[in-house]
């Protein structure tokens, strides 16, 4: 009996010694694909917020872009030169926001669980919902911008009706906060990503689950339907990116170029790219960051950009230097929007080969 006692606290400390051993390799030599091209460049850094920018979203004709921030300011400003035009005040910070199809409206979702619209010509609150479930991480339009759907810590999804104020309380997610979501182009069908490993597709008008996703093994945090419809793609703490057949709902490609979470996907206006944010820096890496104010040998975020048909990375871009929460697409194709928690939003171009239409002349310097 004392050999076997020997013995096991021997292979127990064996074991230890092995798994403290694989996590230092882990954070000091295993790193994230990379590939430097001349594919986007940097045009902007915005650095008007105090905080966390948890979202950055360029309005329907790209004339303006709007961030939030744990700062608890949503400001909409010129992307073209940084020029803030209108400040949104929120009492607590703010993670979520979406223009309204048309971009005259703006509706951002708060720590403090209400929902706020704003007219963007003024800054002028118009309405507001209260939201039952705590903060409110996600929130997207329909295509025809009756209807806004969003997700919170409640773990369902709810549906509002714009001029009415009515809302419809989705259930599906087993647990946990609803992150992301996305409306397919038509409307009809409307993407969740969970915390609980879940992607729920819903059918809108009945409210019913048609299809529960389980291929992450952690929680997913961002969700976005192709401007066809044809694919979703979902970003995932798994610290991977997959694509997803809308037809079949099996998987096309695993994009796993990832060595942190995925915070945030976006197709390109064209449907050909896709652009990821993630968290790079390594647990150690955060360590000594934030409680030493070193990070030398370990690197920020990264925005990554991915050839859809391929699965091919095609550039990454780490100019960040903490966790990217959101990216976009300008509609026109040719500039993309990340907005991380070192309080700043970067702007890139998109070289000419990749982008979708005529570069903006407002943003072009022309």
């Amino acid at each position: 009996m004392k050999y076997i006692k020997g013995y096991y606290k021997t292979l127990m400390l064996a074991l230890a010694l092995a798994a403290a051993g694989a996590f230092v390799f882990d954070q000091l030599f295993i790193r994230a694909a990379k590939v430097e091209t001349n594919s986007a460049t940097l045009y902007l850094t915005f650095k008007q917020h105090t905080d966390n920018v948890w979202a950055a979203v360029f309005s329907p004709v790209d004339n303006l872009i709007a961030s939030s921030s744990a700062d608890g300011n949503v400001l909409i400003w010129n992307p073209g030169d940084g020029e803030v035009m209108q400040t949104l005040p929120h009492p607590q910070g703010v993670p979520a926001l979406s223009f309204s199809p048309d971009g005259q409206y703006i509706t951002t979702g708060s720590y403090d669980g209400i929902l706020r619209v704003w007219r963007v010509s003024d800054g002028h609150q118009i309405k507001t919902f209260v939201h039952e479930g705590g903060t409110i991480w996600g929130l997207t339009y329909s295509p025809d911008g009756l209807t806004i759907a969003t997700g919170g810590q409640n773990g369902k999804v709810t549906l509002w009706h714009v001029l009415s104020g009515e809302k419809r309380m989705l259930t599906g997610h087993l647990r946990g906060d609803v992150w992301s979501l996305s409306f397919s182009p038509e409307g009809k069908i409307l993407a969740s990503a969970g915390h609980d490993n879940y992607i729920k597709i819903w059918d809108v008008p009945s409210g019913k689950v048609l299809h529960s996703i389980d291929g992450h093994s952690q929680a997913i945090v961002s969700v976005a339907f192709s401007p066809d419809g044809s694919i979703l793609a979902s970003g995932s703490d798994d610290k991977t990116v997959k694509l997803w057949d809308t037809s079949s709902w099996k998987m096309l490609h695993n994009l796993s170029g990832e060595s942190e979470c995925v915070y945030g996907v976006a197709f390109s206006p064209n449907g050909k790219y896709l652009v990821s944010g993630s968290r790079d820096k390594k647990v150690l890496g955060e360590i000594l960051q934030y409680h030493f104010g070193y990070s030398g040998e370990f690197p920020g975020a990264t925005v990554r950009m991915w050839d859809v048909k391929s699965g091919e990375l095609i550039q990454t871009l780490s100019r960040h230097s903490n966790d990217v929460n959101y990216v976009d697409y300008s509609a026109d194709g040719n500039f993309i929007a990340s907005a991380s928690a070192d309080s700043t939003v970067m702007i890139c171009r998109i070289s000419n080969f990749l982008q979708v239409g005529v570069p903006l002349h407002h943003l072009a310097g022309e």
